[in-house]
């Protein structure tokens, strides 16, 4: 299969106006949203590895025409496209991007809401979730702080996202399984519905290995994260369904498959075997098999279909449950991560 014709069949779907309508499922990209900041990263990873100009234009004219708006609300999710812009950067060195990446990094280090311990808050636009750790904020803010802190050389801002990390597993990570919970509130001292979200698990799995793969480090706090990170795959894989895909509660079968998760598990089980964080041929075939299951996912439009919508924190297993199924940004940005490494597989690179 020509996997580089597959990214550009779902990058023209991201490239199709689809309006701000709710209804979409988050599919568009015309704001500055974690959905869009997911789908941009994953844009410019495919750049990355394809080298193709007509992906870095895309990117320049998104970031340059959204710069000239005005600014977002500042809050967990709108973090998110600050990522790509920060590669970008790194790309290009475009001097009207440092002041916004500077602004972001210090907004997050220094007004961002702080549960006990220092953790950052999951706030957004219309809650602050007070007192609440989520899985998603290690893919919407702690790689972009770890990311600029390569860029601009503030090792400082490494330290916190890594710190970040090290404070999610404490109070995400299953002792039993090793699978993540959604969340964890300070204010009550609970994970909520003790749900094992599949999208919120693969948040770790994706993040968890960019961080390694953005910094470097193999220091104290890396190999903590990377334990977490075994411990969580050997369990993916025993829940992994014989379609090689994950339902969206990862261990309730009957709950429905999920395409978006098993794709960012997918790049990041893979990723991990390149990089030497996993090895052996139980994860090769699970991250194959997952491969497989969301290519055939991909529609001759090159919409990702089976993708479960926006899931706030549940307080039961049934609010998961009954989340609209539909194409979103976020679920092309996972698509596109795992595309990554299958062209780099095909390519021999």
């Amino acid at each position: 299969m020509d996997y580089t014709e597959l990214a550009n069949r779902v990058l023209s779907m991201l490239k199709t106006e689809h309006g701000d309508d709710p209804s979409n499922g988050h599919l568009t990209m015309d704001n500055w949203e974690w959905p869009t900041g997911v789908a941009l990263y994953g844009v410019y990873k495919t750049y990355q590895q394809s080298g193709d100009r007509a992906i870095l234009d895309y990117l320049t004219a998104w970031y340059d025409r959204r710069l000239q708006m005005e600014p977002p609300h500042r809050n967990v999710n709108t973090v998110a496209p600050v990522l790509a812009l920060t590669c970008l950067y790194d790309e290009t060195r475009n001097p009207a991007y440092l002041p916004v990446i500077e602004s972001w990094a210090e907004w997050v280090l220094r007004d961002m809401p702080r549960t006990e311990l220092g953790g950052l808050q999951h706030c957004t636009v219309w809650n602050k979730h007070y007192q609440q750790l989520w899985c998603d904020t290690l893919m919407m803010a702690c790689l972009f702080l770890a990311k600029a802190g390569v860029v601009l050389n503030r090792p400082e801002w490494i330290d916190e996202a890594e710190y970040q990390f090290l404070l999610h597993i404490r109070y995400l990570q299953d002792k039993r399984t090793g699978l993540f919970y959604h969340g964890w509130t300070f204010d009550g001292r609970s994970n909520f519905a003790n749900a094992f979200w599949a999208r919120g698990n693969a948040w770790f799995t994706v993040s968890a290995i960019e961080l390694y793969d953005i910094t470097g480090r193999d220091n104290a706090a890396m190999r903590l994260i990377r334990a977490a990170f075994r411990e969580q795959a050997l369990a993916l894989w025993k829940y992994q369904r014989v379609n090689g895909l994950f339902t969206t509660l990862i261990d309730v079968e009957e709950t429905y498959c999920e395409t978006s998760a098993t794709a960012g598990i997918a790049y990041g089980v893979s990723k991990a075997l390149r990089l030497g964080w996993l090895s052996g041929e139980r994860y090769a075939e699970m991250g194959r098999l997952a491969a497989q299951a969301v290519i055939a996912q991909i529609d001759e439009e090159g919409a990702v279909q089976g993708v479960s919508g926006g899931t706030g924190m549940g307080h039961d297993l049934e609010h998961y449950k009954k989340i609209i199924v539909t194409p979103t940004a976020y679920g092309q940005g996972l698509a596109f991560l795992m595309l990554t490494e299958l062209i780099r597989e095909e390519e021999g690179k």
